[in-house]
């Protein structure tokens, strides 16, 4: 309902207006006074007055309800109070409205008009209907809309006075920060509009510096290719003058020595700069600085090899070869200097394998040699052997060595792995050996030293040729050809062992077979010179023999004979087995076969086989002249003939064929003469 409320109102004498004060919005003139008696909106926290509007100042100590208690109508007395005497009664003209009597309101059980409402509503919502029709409605849960204001009597502002006396100092504060922070805020307008300038500056400094920059790119592009080529840059220079010689330094050397190359093209060209000509006298002083490190380095690496128990290979491959690009730079730009330094490395290297082959040839020298005596012939006389004592001694060290049979020997030449004994184990070995094995392990030795050193030298000496490497090797090598010489001359000036020396021979073809494999012709010189000893002693040693044959062959009929005979001179007129000089000469035959199996037609075994062959023909010839009949002279050629040709059976190669083709015809003619 509407109810009209009276908007004068005095303060009462000596009460305090605090409204002047108060947040409160100034009171309204009219207000609405809600139909529902007591309504409590769900989730609110807060209970307010039910009537919206302030009392008169008479009515300020008494409440509306506390007036009331005694009427069911408080209503109709605030509106009797209010209402002007010519004004109709607002209750009443409503309930003409709905057509009820004052009497329901009064009589309503439903309506507590002692209680306030707790809020005011401003506004109502009447869903499009009449008001008729939505006073009728059933009651249902009905939106309000909340002021946002809410009356407060006097009394329950002075009791919340301090609240707002609180409230008004922390609006002062909040007005002394709010004036401080408009300072701040004036301030850092100010500042911003000095960033805003300096911005604007940098902006303007920013246009400028890229127009530089890209006029920069296009002059660098324009001049870079050829300051490129003339420049050398300071990391590059700086690891040359003072950086350790490894992998980065060679790179550094290789483009400087690049620049250098195209700076030296300009300067002989026709389009010769200023720049260059600056550039070149910085250049010619990195160059030097360049070459005496490298000279130094390569100084101390040659002297390192003089170094005790050094192993020069490996120095070699990991100093030297390693860096082999200083070497080729060094001779480009210093070669008088190149020269003095190779020939320090000769000087170095020579005096290194003159001295290691020194001690290994004193080690083989200590190796247990089969000892030879000038009777260890064909025609020797086997009871001279155990002349002398100590003869006699290294005999009975060697009593299972026969000079005339190849045995095991040969495996010398089959052998796998070619690898040299050491020095330690050669003076550690107790047994005997043949003169071939210390001849085989020394010229291993000069063999591998050779082709790894001329290896080095030519990947090392890279601007040198071939035939100038080849020379310097050998200067390096030529103590180390002396001694081999030297051994084999020791071995074979004074043995008898025909066998031996042959094997000798082979070991020799088969290093100059591996140097020519290898592609090392330093050694050359040295295997001829190895050859030229070897063969004069292998003929000498088959003319001795020969000659034994010869003399035994003298003295057949007389004393000697039956020395040489099985079961003495008598048993040799009656006996037609073949002669113990037979066995001999079929075991030298078949040993000498079998190393020349694969001989060529220029060496002098042949010569050598046909004069052995004659003369054994000849004393076999005359040993069957004496006595017995032609019978028993027939029995005893076939039986020796046929027994070197069982001997030999198993040989290959061209001599074999030839002495197996000679002992038939032997055999054949002894068949004809029976």
């Amino acid at each position: 309902m509407w109810l009209d409320r009276i908007a004068g109102h005095s303060t009462p004498s000596g009460q305090v207006d605090s409204r002047s004060n108060s947040p409160l919005p100034p009171r309204r003139t009219s207000s609405r006074l809600s139909p529902n008696i007591h309504n409590n909106r769900p989730g609110s926290s807060r209970q307010t007055s039910s009537l919206s509007v302030l009392l008169t100042p008479s009515d300020s100590t008494t409440s509306l309800p506390a007036t009331a208690r005694g009427d069911r109508s408080p209503l109709r007395q605030i509106a009797a109070r209010s209402r002007p005497s010519d004004v109709a009664d607002p209750l009443d003209v409503l309930n003409g409205i709905l057509g009820k009597q004052n009497a329901n309101w009064d009589s309503s059980p439903d309506v507590d008009f002692d209680s306030k409402p707790s809020e005011l509503v401003e506004d109502i919502d009447f869903q499009g209907l009449s008001l008729e029709d939505f006073v009728s409605k059933k009651d249902e849960p009905r939106r309000i809309i909340s002021t946002d204001v809410g009356a407060q009597t006097v009394q329950q502002f002075e009791r919340e006075q301090n609240k707002f006396q609180d409230l008004h100092s922390a609006i002062t504060s909040c007005d002394e920060v709010s004036s401080s922070m408009e300072t701040y805020l004036n301030d850092f307008q100010n500042e911003l509009g000095t960033v805003s300038a300096e911005i604007e500056t940098l902006q303007s400094r920013s246009i400028q510096l890229t127009a530089m920059l890209e006029n920069r790119r296009n002059v660098e592009q324009l001049l870079g290719p050829a300051v490129e080529e003339i420049s050398i840059s300071p990391k590059t220079v700086k690891l040359i003058a003072e950086g350790p010689i490894d992998e980065n330094w060679v790179k550094a050397l290789n483009e400087m020595e690049s620049r250098s190359a195209s700076i030296e093209a300009k300067v002989s060209g026709s389009n010769s700069t200023k720049s260059v000509e600056d550039v070149r006298p910085l250049l010619t002083d990195i160059k030097n600085k360049a070459v005496e490190r490298i000279r130094d380095y390569l100084v101390s690496q040659i002297r390192a090899l003089r170094s005790p128990n050094i192993n020069a290979q490996i120095l070699q491959q990991q100093r030297l070869v390693k860096f082999k690009d200083l070497y080729s730079y060094i001779s480009r730009a210093h070669p008088a200097l190149t020269g003095q330094i190779t020939q320090a490395y000769i000087n170095t290297m020579r005096w290194y394998y003159l001295s290691h082959f020194t001690r290994y040839r004193q080690a083989l020298e200590s190796i247990k040699i089969y000892p030879s005596d000038r009777n260890e012939v064909l025609g020797g006389d086997p009871s001279a052997h155990k002349t002398g004592s100590a003869v006699a001694g290294s005999r009975a060290g060697s009593a299972a060595h026969d000079p005339f049979s190849l045995g095991r020997r040969v495996d010398i030449l089959r052998a796998g792995a070619q690898i040299a004994i050491s020095s330690y184990l050669a003076e550690e070995d107790n047994s005997f050996h043949g003169l071939e094995v210390p001849f085989r392990n020394f010229n291993l030795a000069v063999v591998d030293n050779v082709s790894a050193e001329y290896s080095f030298m030519t990947e090392m000496f890279s601007t040198l040729t071939f035939q100038q490497i080849s020379r310097k090797a050998v200067e390096i090598f030529e103590p180390v050809f002396g001694l081999g010489q030297a051994l084999t001359k020791q071995l074979i000036e004074h043995t008898t062992d025909a066998l031996g020396v042959l094997i000798c021979v082979r070991l020799n073809q088969h290093a100059a077979f591996e140097l020519q494999r290898r592609k090392v012709p330093v050694a050359d010189s040295y295997i001829n010179g190895v050859n030229m000893q070897l063969w004069p002693r292998f003929q000498v040693i088959m003319d001795t023999q020969c000659e034994s044959l010869k003399r035994v062959a003298a003295n057949t009929g007389r004393s000697a004979v039956s020395a040489l005979s099985l079961a003495g001179g008598d048993d040799l007129n009656k006996s037609s087995a073949p002669h113990f000089l037979t066995q001999r000469f079929g075991q030298l035959l078949h040993g000498i076969l079998v190393l020349s199996s694969d001989a060529g037609d220029d060496e002098p075994v042949a010569n050598s086989l046909k004069r052995l062959t004659a003369e054994f023909d000849n004393l076999l010839t005359k040993l069957s002249r004496i006595g017995g009949d032609a019978k028993r002279r027939e029995r005893f050629l076939y039986n020796n003939y046929s027994l070197v040709l069982a001997i030999i059976s198993d040989t290959q190669g061209k001599l074999a064929v030839e002495q197996k083709q000679h002992l038939d015809e032997m055999l054949k003619n002894v068949g004809k003469r029976s």
